[in-house]
């Protein structure tokens, strides 16, 4: 358990493989959109090239790229985001990336698909937006970005559900059960 930040950095972030399946097309749609809101963007991908060159001709300086990053490093960026953007736009199994947001204290903003939409509870831990919608996305950024007080109480409550739910003690079986699931269906891939 990486255990609660602070969350002062002022950032928003993404953590994942830079493809189309996980969204990084509409995200940086949204960003374009979203003038004023820095992202910092963690992973690397089939998409690399075609992102940096979106963020070069749109001049979305705002815009930072990280490439991958060792874990303890995504869990201090975790530690330190205003808030994680998951725009997933295929059915995930179990984004262990929500789980440890949460660990964190970090507020989600994810595609409301699937695991996701069952992970993040709208207004509560988090807020859904509409799968492969920019502006759906780049709206409830910016909401989520003028509302730092919800932001920080939704932060709150995603520790909570970390806790009441993902916590060694209480889900190592659980847990066990979903990595088992995982390995097997990566075999059968």
């Amino acid at each position: 358990d990486p255990g609660p930040g602070k969350h002062e950095g002022n950032f928003a972030l993404f953590v994942g493989r830079l493809s189309h399946e996980k969204g990084v097309l509409t995200l940086i749609r949204a960003w374009q959109k979203l003038r004023g809101i820095p992202l910092k963007i963690v992973g690397d991908g089939p998409l690399e090239k075609e992102l940096m060159s979106i963020m070069e001709s749109k001049n979305l300086n705002h815009v930072e790229f990280l490439g991958r990053r060792p874990r303890e490093e995504v869990f201090d960026l975790m530690k330190n985001a205003n808030f994680l953007v998951f725009p997933s736009e295929w059915y995930e199994g179990f984004p262990m990336t929500l789980a440890e947001a949460f660990a964190t204290g970090l507020p989600v903003v994810a595609s409301d698909l699937g695991a996701m939409a069952e992970i993040v509870d709208n207004g509560r831990t988090g807020l859904l937006f509409k799968p492969g919608d920019p502006e759906d996305l780049a709206s409830k950024v910016d909401w989520a970005w003028r509302n730092p007080g919800k932001l920080r109480e939704m932060g709150m409550e995603a520790r909570k559900e970390y806790e009441d739910k993902y916590t060694a003690d209480r889900n190592y079986e659980m847990l066990m059960d979903i990595y088992r699931k995982a390995k097997e269906s990566a075999g059968n891939a």
